[in-house]
């Protein structure tokens, strides 16, 4: 693990809550049972296609929350699917998708929207053929990969725009908070959103301006910042929170999530497989340095990405909340606390 000046080397503070905002347990089923040992508090488990639904259902009827504070709770659970159109002989049509999607929703008040997103690297995988299906790991999920070769064909930018777009719309209606996925696609990912939100901006007053209204008050300037963001009551045709997860983008290009007049709330998840190559016990790059230091404290989340529970999930979680940490500046149990309130604000919102 990263050491630090900074208190960061002693015991992890588990006692205080570790959430992790993105990860697949269902992919394995059989590692699912795994979850109630784990030393994180919570776990928001994510669907990427049509055939984890009901597994993450299922999943979240035997472990997920029902009710209580969020200190009390052992773990969470999450509904969507992304990139649908891969090789299946009888694809479902995206509205059947969508509409069985919106019911699940509605039927678990807890769950959020993901993953969605966009992915300019994605090709078709080749589809089964019996003979090869029937040497496949059953222990695995159906629908994905699986070492299957990839076909030159893709799915255009601009009809997974759309695709994207319509869940999106679907998250604003029933105001959940969304888990966005994006692979060389950071433009058009900010693209879509901004076409959601845009005649919906807050409201950016000038120092003159606030002074003016009687707002130059850090406090009374927080408390109208936040009222501009939640705005009159009712549906709006964006989601009210989004998480870009495991952001591979530059520092530079995420910067463009900082400005005020966004009216959706933003948050950042990292994790060590993804955004550090799996470089546990190594030294953190400064490109990753930097860009923890660009994403303000209050958006920070930290997720696993992976498709295993169990012990393996608890130490790639402890690493990357230490880097954290040591990158911040941050106490250990300050840094905890603060990933933690942070998970509670994407999920639920204010409270």
């Amino acid at each position: 693990m990263v050491s630090s000046s900074n208190g960061n080397d002693g015991p992890f503070p588990w006692h205080l809550g570790v959430y992790d905002a993105h990860c697949h347990p269902t992919d394995i089923m059989s590692n699912v049972s795994k979850i109630q040992n784990m030393k994180a508090r919570c776990l928001t488990v994510m669907a990427t296609r049509g055939e984890d639904q009901d597994l993450v259902i299922k999943t979240a009827a035997q472990y997920g929350i029902k009710s209580g504070s969020p200190d009390d709770w052992p773990r969470e659970e999450c509904i969507e699917d992304l990139r649908i159109f891969n090789a299946l002989p009888d694809p479902t049509p995206f509205s059947v998708f969508l509409s069985q999607t919106r019911k699940h929703l509605e039927e678990h008040p807890y769950a959020l929207l993901g993953e969605v997103g966009l992915d300019r690297s994605f090709r078709i995988p080749e589809a089964w053929v019996p003979d090869l299906w029937a040497t496949r790991n059953s222990t695995l999920t159906p629908g994905g990969r699986e070492g299957r070769r990839l076909t030159p064909f893709r799915c255009q930018p601009a009809h997974q725009k759309e695709i994207l777009k319509r869940q999106l719309q679907l998250a604003a209606e029933l105001g959940r908070a969304v888990s966005v996925h994006g692979v060389q696609a950071h433009g058009l990912v900010y693209e879509s959103l901004h076409e959601l939100w845009k005649g919906y901006e807050n409201e950016v007053l000038s120092k003159r301006e606030k002074k003016k209204r009687g707002k130059d008050d850090p406090s009374v300037e927080a408390e109208y910042d936040k009222s501009a963001k939640e705005g009159s009551s009712g549906p709006k045709p964006y989601p009210p929170r989004i998480c870009l997860h495991s952001y591979s983008g530059s520092a530079s290009n995420f910067k463009q999530y900082l400005n005020p007049a966004i009216p959706i709330y933003v948050f950042a998840s990292f994790s060590t497989a993804i955004n550090l190559g799996d470089a546990l016990d190594e030294e953190t790059p400064a490109e990753f340095e930097e860009m923890i230091n660009t994403v303000p404290d209050e958006m920070l989340l930290v997720e696993s990405d992976l498709h295993t529970a169990g012990d393996e999930m608890d130490r790639r979680l402890e690493d990357i909340v230490r880097r954290i940490c040591k990158i911040k500046q941050w106490g250990l149990e300050e840094g905890v606390e603060r990933l933690g309130k942070n998970w509670k604000a994407f999920v639920f919102g204010d409270p």
